[in-house]
């Protein structure tokens, strides 16, 4: 029987457009074609298990660039890339009135700060664990150690909901359920199939 249900973030609860946040880049002479490119180059996985803080990662995307920017201007274009969907919100707030419901998210200190100013997602359900909070990020196993940990999860009682495959696999691999997700009616659909009434 499923008591716990995890959510993912990120193309869960809000889809991400970086091209503006790549054209600021590209604006200020920064070779930035692509995310990828950028992300690796300003390694984001430091910034997002906690170890370069929201302030560290915008001077690596002005060290970018070879006309200077404002750190001001490059933070507003970082954060300002969700499209919330509202559905999901939704889904989750209905579901944690019957069920114990989780955030668990590859996120950063400034991305989180202005999801839970902007859209209130810290108050979403009854607990969250961002990547940059527990110092690993998905799929490496020491994040779900960590949530079952923090939250008292009981594997066989959990369901997780992403949109990585990887990170469903390596749940999956400490005995949770998983979804992956890929939009609102096949999430539901999933979740029903594993008797969890929505």
């Amino acid at each position: 029987m499923i008591r716990n249900v995890v959510f993912d973030i990120g193309w869960v609860f809000v889809h991400l457009n970086h091209r503006p946040f790549l054209d600021f880049l590209s604006a200020h002479g920064a070779d930035a074609p692509d995310l990828d490119s950028v992300l690796v180059r300003i390694a984001l996985e430091d910034h997002e298990c906690g170890r370069m803080d929201g302030r560290g990662l915008l001077e690596r995307c002005a060290a970018l660039a070879p006309r200077p920017m404002s750190l001001e201007d490059a933070r507003a274009r970082w954060v300002d890339m969700f499209e919330l969907r509202p559905q999901m919100v939704d889904l989750a707030r209905r579901l944690s009135e019957r069920y114990r419901v989780y955030l668990l998210s590859n996120i950063g200190d400034l991305h989180w700060e202005h999801l839970s100013r902007e859209y209130q997602l810290h108050r979403l359900g009854h607990g969250a664990l961002p990547s940059f909070v527990a110092g690993v990020m998905k799929p490496h196993e020491g994040i779900y150690v960590e949530a079952e940990r923090r939250f008292s999860l009981t594997p066989a009682q959990t369901v997780f909901i992403d949109d990585r495959s990887e990170n469903i696999a390596a749940a999956r691999h400490r005995g949770w359920h998983g979804i992956v997700h890929g939009g609102y009616d096949t999430t539901v659909g999933a979740l029903r199939e594993l008797g969890v009434e929505c």
